[in-house]
């Protein structure tokens, strides 16, 4: 075994995001990953994306992106005989991951208390909006709505226009980072203590996370973060326009805008405290403004980084995707083809590498109910 999660088997029985996402951080480090999905109602995910032909065919590109190296099986848990069967694979499991409306499960007979009884190590993890327990504990959300009630909205825009969600679900995206960690120490735990472990994971406390040193200041001295659109409060710090584009400065600290204001010939501006920075904010501001459109973004990007100042032109997706970085990082995994999907597509794979034993992509993401018998074969069963 090289990669940390071979010979760990994890049966997976969420849908459309965090869920999915968690277990499949575990399924790129060498975990065994069952999916399980509805017959006749599989994960939302497999008929949402940018391709509506791979959306008929349940393999959108919501999917894909979150579907590799796991293996699908169909059941129906209304019925006993499938219950039958997932308590089955939860017997040979080590990690039971669920997102579906609290109480849902134990309704089922198959919460915590019931699949423990079957087997005492097992890790299971509950992923919802608000956690299992509480006044909002049977409400149910996606990230954008998660967003409205966090806080997150109100502090994002800009002065005159917001609040504004995200473009990308990144509640959703945390919180299946967030829960591959809780997972992770979970089964860390277990190998210390030989005790499983019940793990209940709410998108609105990661959102309140994200949002940790807004929430520290606001507990000090009751400040509401404001939107700052492209601009922060240090004006060094903030977007300007270009002769073609936008471009993000990075002068954060001290040290930083000292360095930007010598390279810019500008010692004048040089401040030596923050609250120095803060007064003169204004006609920093508009001193940048004036001479960062003598030149195009990608110009002052290069000039910039070559003298050790943080700061970037704004790209688009397929800019970024283009950038030669990415190619050395591994960041994407392309796949020659899938199950209903004849082309080549690609998919994310990690944030990080490994000097050896690391995230890996194996096999393309499987059609609904692909590893059926398989699976059903291994336990030795078969359906009526």
């Amino acid at each position: 075994m090289t990669r940390p999660f071979e010979g760990i088997r994890v049966i997976d029985v969420t849908h459309v995001l965090a869920g999915p996402f968690a277990t499949y951080q575990l399924a790129v480090l060498g975990a065994d990953v069952i999916k399980v999905e509805h017959p006749d109602e599989p994960d939302q995910s497999r008929g949402a994306g940018t391709d509506k032909a791979l959306n008929r065919r349940n393999m959108g590109t919501s999917f894909l992106t979150q579907a590799s190296n796991k293996r699908s099986i169909t059941l129906d848990l209304k019925r006993e005989e499938d219950r039958e069967i997932l308590r089955q694979l939860v017997a040979t499991a080590d990690v039971f991951v669920e997102n579906y409306r609290p109480g849902a499960f134990e309704a089922l007979g198959l919460g915590y208390e019931a699949l423990a009884a079957i087997n005492p190590r097992l890790i299971y993890a509950s992923f919802s909006a608000f956690g299992q327990e509480g006044p909002r504990g049977r409400q149910t959300a996606y990230d954008h709505v998660i967003q409205a009630t966090s806080g997150i909205m109100a502090m994002t825009g800009t002065k005159d226009v917001h609040p504004v969600k995200f473009g990308s679900p990144a509640i959703d995206y945390a919180t299946g980072m967030t829960g591959a960690f809780a997972l992770a120490s979970a089964l860390l735990q277990r190998e210390r203590t030989g005790r499983g472990q019940r793990i209940d994971m709410a998108m609105l406390d990661v959102a309140m996370i994200l949002m940790s040193s807004h929430l520290t200041g606001y507990l000090r001295n009751g400040m509401h973060p404001q939107p700052h659109g492209n601009q922060n409060p240090h004006a060094t710090n903030s977007a300007y326009p270009t002769k073609n584009g936008l471009l993000m400065l990075g002068a954060s600290n001290l040290r930083q805008q000292r360095r930007l204001w010598t390279v810019l010939e500008r010692p004048d501006m040089i401040k030596r405290t923050n609250d120095e920075r803060d007064a003169d904010r204004d006609r920093e501001a508009a001193l940048l403004s004036e001479i960062l459109h003598t030149r195009t973004a990608q110009e002052w990007e290069e000039f910039f980084q070559a003298r050790h100042v943080p700061a970037a032109r704004v790209r688009t997706m397929g800019e970024a995707l283009a950038d030669p970085q990415l190619a050395t990082r591994g960041v994407i995994h392309r796949h020659e083809s899938a199950p209903g999907v004849e082309e080549s597509f690609g998919v994310p794979l990690a944030a990080f590498t490994f000097a050896h034993g690391g995230p890996r992509i194996d096999k393309p993401p499987p059609a609904l109910g692909e590893h059926n018998e398989e699976i059903l074969a291994e336990l030795g069963t078969r359906r009526r």
